[in-house]
């Protein structure tokens, strides 16, 4: 009976969890919203910081470039993709005797391996890029979500004069000032 009583209360224990507050922990700040629409639609973020603040400078001017870089990667790859297969399968057929591709015709087995490696290469590269283009947009667009209630009024002055010391030194001004 006290087994059953340890056991009881030693697995209620081991049982017991905090209590923590959902909301708090799935909360996302605005720079962070603006990252993840980037990561679900390329652009999303950007359109997301222009529609934000009426005083923030527009960034859906931006969409337009990211869908082209990833528009010619992506063509870059499919276009890769398809002549290393070719050269795959003219390079198969010369080994078995099948068929062949008069495409090739002027290349021999030892260049049609190195052109196989090179839009292989390129391939990768094509992948790399696309990649790159991706994570860069989504980036800029918690960076720029950074700025969206930055002001950039007229209230705000930066002034760079020349300027004498009381040595008779020349020198440099640097006013800052807010209104």
């Amino acid at each position: 009976m006290k087994l059953r009583l340890f056991i009881l209360l030693f697995s209620a224990q081991l049982n017991a969890q905090e209590v923590h507050n959902m909301h708090d922990s799935l909360a996302l700040e605005f720079h962070q919203k603006s990252m993840l629409y980037s990561a679900i639609i390329p652009g999303a973020g950007q359109v997301r910081n222009s529609i934000a603040s009426d005083l923030h400078n527009n960034a859906i001017w931006k969409v337009p470039i990211i869908y082209a870089g990833l528009g010619a990667t992506g063509y870059l790859l499919v276009q890769n993709q398809q002549t290393q297969l070719s050269l795959k399968t003219e390079y198969t057929n010369r080994k078995e005797g099948g068929l062949l591709d008069p495409q090739w015709s002027s290349y021999d087995d030892p260049a049609i391996l190195q052109l196989y490696r090179q839009y292989l290469d390129w391939r990768d590269l094509s992948i790399l890029g696309m990649t790159a283009i991706y994570l860069f947009q989504i980036a800029e667009a918690g960076a720029e979500a950074h700025f969206v209630n930055f002001d950039t009024g007229s209230d705000l002055s930066f002034t760079v004069d020349p300027m004498i010391t009381t040595t008779r030194l020349l020198g440099v001004k640097i006013q800052l000032s807010f209104r």
